[in-house]
């Protein structure tokens, strides 16, 4: 069963962008960074264009959590790493969703350096 609602996944799988905000050390918030989402059945997934060393990639992946925003869903997550066995189908999840922008700006979510860092999201529920 997923974390996400399918009311989640629905409206944050079709937002245009995704607005991750990454922690800082001292657990504040920094500036919302807009970014492309992919979902894969249940799960959602983002990449950093610029690869390991895009400061909202660092922030979210030294923390392990930040907040996004997206189709009207304003969530808490925790950000994993996805490993390498779904870069293809993400890859083509990218394509599909993002395939109307020309080849050098998809082409861009779908190098190895864009693959290295793909992050699952999942909503960090507070009870």
């Amino acid at each position: 069963m997923s974390a996400w609602t399918s009311d989640e996944l629905t409206r944050i799988g079709r937002a245009e962008e995704l607005r991750i905000t990454s922690v800082r050390p001292d657990g504040t918030l920094r500036r919302p960074v807009p970014i492309w989402v992919a979902r894969d059945g249940d799960d959602l997934y983002v990449r950093a264009v610029n690869g390991r060393s895009a400061s909202w990639f660092r922030g979210v992946q030294e923390h392990h959590e930040g907040h996004i925003q997206a189709g009207g869903i304003d969530s808490d997550v925790t950000a994993e790493d996805a490993g390498h066995e779904l870069g293809d189908r993400l890859d083509t999840a990218y394509r599909a969703k993002y395939g109307r922008y020309p080849e050098s700006v998809v082409g861009s979510v779908v190098t190895p350096a864009a693959r290295s860092t793909t992050l699952k999201l999942t909503p960090l529920r507070r009870d």
